[in-house]
């Protein structure tokens, strides 16, 4: 095996592209194949500490990861700081390699209660949940930012100095501000400003669509990697540095069998099904096929029935 790309910790990361954690995407299934194709690290979709504390039925789909996936991340959601380490511990007992803290969701169902991007105004708590999380863990553990919650109160700096000097060991930036969403123009010198002011592992995050783009953020900020979330679930193919454009017709349907299985496997149907509906509108959007067939895949209910319809793109 080639020399580590970086560490986080004591731990060897290989490579310099990840998956962003997104809610709804990224499970085993999609982790898994972008895994395949070079992603460094998985990360789970974020999961409400609350969640793990009071398990509901379905926490198993959120959990699950597989071994072929190492370096595994959680990634824990909440506002409580008890709450937050009582979850990271039970969460022990599935051995991670990371316990990652978002402090970057922007949505108002996660922000008005306090979590996600809204810890951003509260620096010294910030502090007190990623120390305690240090002192009780044996794994490394990072940290999803935001540049601040609007353009009158960015603390990017001063955010990942205190995740440093608590005992973070990297942090991810997200080139936005909270009230900015996922709008607006991400800001690369902001993001080589945290690069800067710490002496941790720092990776790029937000809007990267082309391997060219990979190429300059990493040059333009020094960060030592790059996370990609939306783009790449259109173009998975990113993680081995390739243009969507550049995946032929058979690639794509390949790909999209592959996903297909590992869904209806994980979630059984029809959910898998269903959830497969999204990858199919996302990887056909640049070469879209016959609109009938399209409207088949999409209202098809048997996965035998959606392969058998799959193949179609190829022979008309």
């Amino acid at each position: 095996m080639p020399d580590p790309t970086f560490f986080i910790g004591s731990l060897p990361i290989h490579g310099r592209l990840i998956l962003a954690p997104m809610d709804g995407i990224s499970t085993y299934p999609f982790r898994s194949l972008a895994r395949d194709l070079g992603s460094a690290i998985s990360y789970s979709e974020f999961i409400s500490a609350n969640d793990i504390v009071h398990p509901p039925p379905n926490i198993e789909n959120h959990l699950l990861f597989h071994e072929s996936e190492r370096p595994m991340a959680y990634q824990l959601l909440d506002h409580d700081p008890e709450r937050l380490l009582a979850a990271a511990l039970r969460l022990m007992e599935r051995s991670p390699d990371i316990i990652d803290l978002n402090l970057g969701c922007p949505a108002r169902q996660v922000t008005s209660h306090g979590a996600g991007a809204a810890l951003l105004k509260e620096p010294e708590k910030v502090s007190f949940i990623v120390g305690s999380l240090v002192r009780a863990l044996p794994v490394p553990v990072t940290a999803k930012i935001r540049l601040g919650w609007d353009d009158k109160s960015l603390n990017h700096i001063e955010i990942a100095r205190r995740l440093e000097d608590a005992g973070a060991a990297l942090i991810a930036v997200h080139g936005r501000t909270r009230a900015q969403g996922y709008s607006g123009t991400v800001d690369w010198d902001a993001i080589a400003e945290v690069k800067s002011a710490v002496h941790i592992p720092v990776i790029a995050n937000g809007n990267i669509s082309s391997p060219n783009e990979v190429r300059q953020i990493l040059e333009h900020t020094g960060c030592d990697a790059v996370m990609i979330g939306r783009h790449a679930i259109g173009n998975p193919w990113i993680f081995s540095m390739q243009d969507r454009e550049s995946v032929t017709a058979k690639q794509a349907v390949m790909w999209l069998h592959e996903i297909l299985a590992r869904l209806v496997n994980h979630y059984q149907v029809p959910v898998g099904v269903f959830r497969f509906r999204r990858y199919l509108v996302e990887i056909t959007r640049p070469a879209p096929i016959a609109p009938s067939l399209r409207e088949r895949i999409l209202s098809a209910l048997e996965p035998d029935e959606v392969h058998a319809l799959l193949d179609q793109i190829l022979t008309g």
